[in-house]
């Protein structure tokens, strides 16, 4: 769906609490998790705007975004 939000809270439900308490105490966490955000916000605004981009560079943000979210999920899950 175009514009959908994909931020970590509503990605990964079940762990909010620790999400919030990485973001509070790892500050690697935090500064991946802000570049999430930033490239899920800067991916729905094109995508609302009719995507004003060429599909290999789309393509490339939402690797990027897979990518950190792949990487902040493994760093989430580690413990349980």
């Amino acid at each position: 769906m175009l514009g959908e939000n994909h931020c970590l809270v509503l990605e990964f439900p079940t762990f909010v609490k620790k999400i919030n308490e990485l973001s509070a105490s790892d500050s690697q966490f935090a500064a991946d998790a802000n570049q999430y955000h930033a490239l899920d916000q800067e991916i729905r605004t094109l995508e609302l705007a009719g995507a004003p981009i060429n599909d290999d560079a789309m393509h490339q943000l939402k690797h990027k975004r897979s990518v950190l979210k792949d990487s902040l999920y493994q760093r989430i899950h580690q413990g349980h």
